[in-house]
């Protein structure tokens, strides 16, 4: 999500910037887009399968969730984009009833909706019969050449082929996932020895941990320039610990000094650390408290969670996944979220940080950075 205002003044401004709101060009969807009052500043943009927009029993009851985020975000007018293969005109497909579906659940909070359709040839308006839209629509290359487009790329916005380009991630080779499996393996049999050995011991089996993260952390500040042994084995077992997962949450937030080890130093935490995780959670989730995530320290915090997913367990990364998708939705990127997200719960149904994440993506609140500013 870009976190300059826009304000566009023709549609094909907002077609060029849907992409790179989304992170990836859409296809087979339906996009609702959020013009704000007073002056339309562009807002929420949400997208939607096509087909589940279009269906006769659930459609409307989808339109009408959309109408009701684009409500929540002060919308003053809205706009539906259609993406799909061909042009719909002279049909009555799937694009002209989730246009119907739409703009009945919008008619009495945003008056007339505009729909454009964009194929994999032209765009064009849905509803024109003229020569401003001629059969198959106009050039796509004009997108290329908008304001907002040329800005856009010049600032280093990329836009991904597909929805799930945005979040794949590649597993690392087979001797390098054997390595990390050994030191995991070895690690977790440590954690089973702590426990049998009381309290004091498993708080050091955490700290040790943690510190496995602190040194994953400069490990990739250094670009792999750094003496001792790989921390990702021990890692990946750690934040099997939701302790241990909770202390690297406090440490994505900045300036939480050594809060990140006092969360996991004792058997319980003390009324002072819950009280410090909540500044540092609300520093996240508050919209009075809010901080826009700071972007280097961020990137190294995703790089180095990818890492531990690229040498881990396949499918059994909840705790990593559900980690990057609260990172990707503190920095308002919706969509790589609710990817990651699924396939954290694919991972471990009930998982309850990606519960909790994904009751957020549902209602479509965003991080409080976003709502502070506003």
């Amino acid at each position: 999500m870009q976190t300059t205002t826009l304000r566009v003044s023709e549609p094909r401004e907002i077609l060029a910037l849907v992409p790179h709101r989304l992170g990836f060009r859409p296809r087979d969807s339906a996009v609702a887009v959020s013009l704000r009052a007073p002056r339309g500043a562009v807002g929420l943009v949400v997208r939607v399968d096509l087909p589940h927009l279009a269906d006769e029993a659930d459609g409307p009851v989808l339109a009408r969730t959309l109408v009701a985020h684009l409500g929540r975000d002060v919308a003053r007018r809205g706009i539906l984009v259609l993406y799909t293969e061909h042009d719909p005109r002279g049909e009555d497909g799937p694009a002209h009833v989730a246009a119907r579906h739409f703009r009945e659940a919008a008619g009495e909070s945003l008056g007339e909706v505009q729909v454009w359709v964009v194929t994999a040839e032209g765009y064009l308006a849905l509803d024109c019969t003229d020569d401003c839209c001629p059969p198959g629509g106009r050039p796509l290359r004009d997108l290329d050449s908008t304001q907002v487009g040329a800005t856009l790329v010049l600032a280093g916005s990329a836009v991904a082929d597909s929805r799930e380009d945005i979040a794949r991630i590649r597993p690392r080779s087979a001797d390098v996932r054997r390595s990390a499996a050994r030191v995991r393996r070895r690690w977790e049999s440590r954690w089973e020895d702590a426990l049998s050995r009381g309290p004091d011991a498993v708080s050091r089996w955490r700290e040790d941990s943690l510190a496995a993260w602190r040194a994953a952390v400069r490990l990739v500040e250094d670009d792999g320039a750094r003496p001792g042994g790989a921390p990702w084995g021990r890692l990946e077992a750690g934040l099997a610990d939701r302790r241990v997962r909770d202390g690297v949450l406090v440490a994505l937030v900045p300036g939480t000094g050594d809060l990140p080890e006092r969360c996991v130093r004792h058997a319980y935490p003390s009324a002072e650390v819950d009280a410090a995780l909540g500044v540092a959670m609300g520093m996240i989730i508050d919209p009075r408290r809010g901080v826009v995530p700071p972007v280097r320290a961020t990137a190294v915090h995703e790089a180095v969670l990818e890492e531990v997913v690229a040498r881990g367990r396949t499918g059994a990364q909840a705790p990593a996944l559900t980690l990057l998708a609260l990172l990707a939705w503190w920095r308002g990127d919706g969509a790589r979220s609710r990817i990651l997200l699924d396939g954290a719960l694919d991972a471990e149904p009930g998982y309850r940080l990606a519960e909790l994440l994904d009751d957020a993506l549902g209602a479509a609140i965003p991080p409080g950075w976003v709502r502070h500013a506003d």
